[in-house]
């Protein structure tokens, strides 16, 4: 069918019927709701609909594409060569810690340049975006100053309001849904800085691997993981499914932390609280020294540590596949162990707490330099 052809009554019948709406149907209806001209009615049926019969991997790369023909993307002449993103789709209902949060400043941290996509919390307490400003660091930035950052201290923050406004068409709607919706599979793979190399966290399982081979067709080093206890992240309480798309070929595996000498965890250890509880336990991990946090907070601070160790190490395995063009033969599990003890030694040494200032510095500057 023609892009002329299409109406909302035609892509919404298709999409509830056996066969699914086809991509060019997705696109057009992705195109209205970002152009302001869908109803919220329309919006819904539309997200529903394809939630019920199951995205495929043509489904999301059309909406992310219509996405980003609207973003402010990042000129990557202005920032490093390869960056790496460390992403999740929230939803996973855990109100954990900022996992992937800590999880990029010590990727940073460990000299991988990061460039993170993200946003205001939306089912948990509080979301990347609001561990960042409660930190210090301004996170709404041009694509010029997250570049800025990123090349100053190794890691910029492209708040996901400011490079995809369109996006705020389809926000009353999210809210009122009160669920997760492909706009959940969609936002992770549109980063504007389009970085070479990321670790995505999957709380729907359905999705993890359609996330994957959209990021994989697009030549991006990506490790797409989801915890069998249902966490966005690479989980310590119990095993992970990982789909791997930093070799020649989109590997599924399972990953289980006891392969890494770590032991598995319960897993209220790492649910966090309120914002503020949040931000101190997110330094109490990443501040040095055994004391940190207190001797009533050392198991948690513990716990926290091991999972944020096990996702950089994931981190790092995938910006070194895109810094190598590929993955060496080891197995996933091997490179990551590998990789894990670079990860404690950042966080043993404080520099990714270091970082924090650094990073809120510089964020201040270069948009107070824009501002005047």
């Amino acid at each position: 069918m023609t892009d002329s052809a299409w109406t909302w009554p035609t892509v919404l019948a298709a999409a509830m019927s056996e066969t699914s709406v086809p991509p060019d149907g997705v696109a057009w209806a992705m195109d209205r709701i970002l152009d302001d001209q869908a109803t919220s009615a329309q919006i819904a049926a539309f997200v529903t609909a394809l939630r019920v019969r199951g995205e495929s991997p043509e489904h999301v790369r059309a909406l992310v594409d219509s996405m980003m023909e609207r973003a402010v993307l990042i000129d990557p002449e202005q920032r490093p060569s390869v960056v790496v993103d460390v992403v999740g789709t929230g939803g996973d209902g855990s109100n954990s810690v900022n996992i992937s949060t800590m999880t990029a400043l010590v990727v940073a941290a460990a000299g991988a340049p990061v460039i993170k996509h993200g946003n205001r919390a939306a089912s948990s307490a509080t979301g990347s975006a609001d561990a960042l400003e409660a930190l210090g660091v301004r996170i709404e930035l041009s694509g010029a100053a997250v570049a800025a950052c990123t090349r100053e201290v190794g890691i910029g923050f492209c708040f996901a309001p400011a490079f995809h406004p369109a996006l705020r068409f389809a926000g009353p709607t999210r809210r009122e849904l009160g669920v997760p919706t492909v706009f959940n599979v969609a936002g992770p793979l549109a980063n504007p800085a389009r970085p070479e190399a990321m670790l995505v966290g999957c709380a729907r399982a359905e999705s993890a691997p359609v996330m994957a081979q959209v990021l994989a067709d697009r030549g991006v080093s990506v490790i797409v993981v989801r915890g069998d206890d249902g966490l966005d992240e690479i989980s310590t309480t119990t095993t992970t499914r990982a789909w791997d798309a930093t070799g020649a070929e989109l590997q599924d595996v399972v990953l289980d932390p006891r392969e890494w000498g770590i032991t598995r965890v319960d897993a209220s250890l790492l649910v966090g609280g309120s914002a503020e509880r949040n931000v101190e336990l997110l330094e109490a991990s990443l501040r040095p020294g055994e004391a940190s946090g207190g001797a009533e907070d050392a198991p948690r601070v513990a716990a926290i540590r091991d999972a944020v160790a096990v996702n950089a190490a994931a981190a790092l395995v995938a910006f070194d596949a895109a810094v190598n063009h590929g993955a060496d033969t080891e197995s996933l599990s091997e490179r990551i162990g590998s990789a894990i003890p670079r990860a404690r030694a950042v966080l043993e040494s404080g520099d990714a707490w270091a970082l924090v200032s650094r990073w809120a510095d510089a964020s201040n500057r270069v948009a107070d330099a824009e501002d005047n």
